[in-house]
């Protein structure tokens, strides 16, 4: 819809087709209901991919603020939460019938609901072959996303465009995604479903420290979710369970203490927590009779966790998905295609993919608007 409306406002004839029933199923159930549509930190460094320096250019040219002006100019009501992220203060809906609105105003005709049966390129354009027609035109935008949440029409249909056209596709994988625990790590905190804390959680070249929510499966909430698009199936993530603390000084200074160490754990941890993982490290005795080696073993055990993920929830409960069409094939300014002039791929059918707190959707407008402009 970003792309559309952009270039049906630059006099474009635009015929957006949808396979869905529902229009922007994704942008109603994001944030709760309330659209995270935004962050106003919004930077390069906040995106994976293959090239990281590919989405520079889009996002200088398509920044927060232009979003927010058109959330501005339409009305609609937005707060700050952490971190940058800004919500509708009402409802996701806000944002569809804003982008539906656009639309409107560069006259974008739709098909909706309207399957795509095949996609040809002959010297007069694309033919676009559907349920309800054919259509030919001289460019042909792919907006359909990656394969996070099937149930609301997520299909790899941008990555079969691209490799019928001879483009790379990076594999696709879930990411901001809960991960499950391994039988052992289940069968000593599966208990702890609700649980939850602040931590630094770190895995290859990604840290975050944001709180940690324990599952009836394993390990979720947005610290997780964050690390979940740095790990790889066999990794470890190190969780530092006291981030705030110089957790060494403070074991110390209690060691002469005559309490246990998961009693002393609780002042500071949740205590069904603090209790299963002292019992786990078997420190469930007397701070006296730890020795300083003891001590220093403790203090480095809570501030570096080792957990290692079975795997993934998987596409059902992931926020984004990781990799998609190489953006090695693709021009940075206007997302075309470099060996197939007329074809373009935005969005999260792109390998772009940003961390939690709107970047992905910052990622879909900028994109959109580049797209937008070009074709």
């Amino acid at each position: 819809m970003m792309c559309a409306s952009q270039a049906g406002q630059r006099g474009r004839r635009v015929l957006l087709i949808d396979h869905s029933s529902k229009l922007a199923e994704k942008i109603r159930i994001s944030g709760g209901g309330r659209c995270n549509f935004t962050n106003l930190h919004c930077r390069p460094e906040h995106y994976l991919s293959q090239n990281p320096h590919f989405c520079r250019s889009a996002l200088a040219r398509f920044t927060p603020r232009h979003f927010i002006t058109l959330v501005e100019r339409h009305g609609i009501a937005y707060h700050e939460k952490t971190l940058g992220q800004l919500f509708c203060d009402d409802s996701a809906q806000q944002i569809i019938t804003m982008l539906k609105e656009e639309c409107a105003l560069g006259q974008v005709a739709w098909r909706m609901p309207c399957e795509v049966l095949a996609v040809t390129r002959e010297e007069d354009g694309f033919h676009v072959a559907t349920g309800q027609g054919r259509h030919l035109a001289p460019a042909l935008v792919i907006a359909t996303g990656g394969l996070t949440v099937p149930k609301i029409g997520a299909s790899p249909f941008a990555y079969r465009i691209a490799e019928q056209f001879g483009l790379k596709v990076i594999p696709p994988r879930p990411a901001l995604v809960p991960l499950s625990f391994a039988p052992e790590t289940l069968a000593q905190f599966g208990d702890l479903s609700g649980v939850s804390l602040e931590v630094e959680v770190s895995c290859r070249n990604g840290r975050f420290r944001e709180h940690l929510l324990f599952t009836h499966r394993g390990l979720s909430g947005p610290a997780i979710l964050q690390i979940s698009s740095y790990w790889h199936p066999g990794d470890f993530i190190s969780i530092n369970l006291l981030p705030s603390l110089d957790v060494r000084s403070w074991l110390m200074g209690a060691h002469a203490n005559r309490t246990r160490f998961d009693n002393l754990l609780c002042e500071v941890l949740p205590k069904r927590f603090a209790q299963q993982w002292c019992a786990a490290h078997h420190l469930a005795k007397p701070m006296q009779q730890f020795t300083r080696d003891e001590l220093n073993d403790a203090a480095h055990a809570l501030c570096n966790w080792q957990v290692r993920p079975s795997g993934t929830l998987g596409y059902n409960k992931a926020e984004v998905t990781l990799g998609g069409v190489d953006t090695g094939a693709l021009s940075s300014k206007t997302m075309e295609a470099n060996a197939v002039p007329g074809l373009y791929f935005i969005g999260e059918a792109v390998d772009v993919t940003g961390h939690l707190g709107g970047f992905n959707f910052q990622w879909a407008w900028a994109s959109g608007s580049a797209a937008g402009h070009a074709v």
